[in-house]
């Protein structure tokens, strides 16, 4: 499933669940240091407990993050 994000650096975030965990996720754009070590650390994860860790995290002043978009684009997954 391809996440097109809103507000951050970031244009996209490839998420691929097996079931209810994260088999794969891979940002497009954004910091690259950064977003791929939130993916490689909720790989292996199950996607609600991603959401509870990652959702609300903001990228300074701005209303939301990488971390926190990977939350929705996971939520949305979830509901596919």
């Amino acid at each position: 499933m391809v996440y097109k994000t809103k507000g951050t650096c970031s244009q996209a975030i490839n998420v691929e669940l097996d079931g209810d965990v994260i088999k794969h996720v891979e940002f497009v754009g954004g910091c690259s240091g950064n977003t791929q070590g939130v993916a490689k650390l909720v790989e292996g994860m199950k996607a609600e407990e991603a959401i509870s860790r990652l959702e609300g995290i903001l990228c300074g002043s701005r209303p939301t993050s990488c971390p926190d978009q990977l939350a929705k684009a996971l939520k949305q997954a979830l509901a596919q």
